[in-house]
């Protein structure tokens, strides 16, 4: 079996505010999976920008649900792309996120970007988002939350099979 999934960078939170950041994505892969096992200070709204912009260009639709109800909502031209609801992140449980970004090379399309987070006995939720720009995705920063020194984010590069 080919090897798909290549190892670009891994991150961990610092302890202190501030964002995590990956830059200079090389464009040589279909597509990028960046997998977060997120550990906050806080509750927080956790957010991802692309390529540092700050415009009104991010639409997410997101769905929520711990076993007893079930949440959706939709927000439109924001100037960030919302991946975990505050009332989901907390700094004694580990919430594991998976971030699935499409065709982020093709300077011809708008970006999709699909996140699933879980946390085991509490909820899980997926949120599917736009970014309405057609640039290569070169950098991600995700930001809005104290991210402890237990946090790890790993980008992959997809390989075409």
């Amino acid at each position: 079996m080919a090897k798909t999934y290549e190892p670009i960078a891994t991150t961990t939170g610092t302890g202190s505010a501030g964002d995590i950041t990956f830059s200079s994505i090389p464009t040589t892969y279909t597509d990028l999976v960046l997998v977060a096992n997120i550990f906050t200070t806080a509750n927080a709204n956790e957010v991802m920008r692309l390529n540092g912009d700050t415009g009104n260009n991010y639409s997410t639709t997101s769905f929520y649900g711990d076993g007893t109800s079930a949440l959706s909502s939709r927000a439109s031209n924001n100037n960030v792309m919302i991946f975990q609801n505050e009332v989901f992140s907390a700094s004694s449980v580990s919430a594991l996120t998976v971030f699935n970004i499409m065709n982020y090379a093709n300077t011809t399309i708008y970006k999709t970007v699909i996140n699933r987070s879980n946390q085991a006995n509490r909820a899980a939720e997926t949120h599917v988002s736009l970014w309405r720009n057609t640039a290569a995705i070169t950098s991600i920063t995700i930001s809005g939350a104290t991210f402890t020194t237990d946090a790890k984010f790993t980008l992959y590069g997809i390989k075409a099979a």
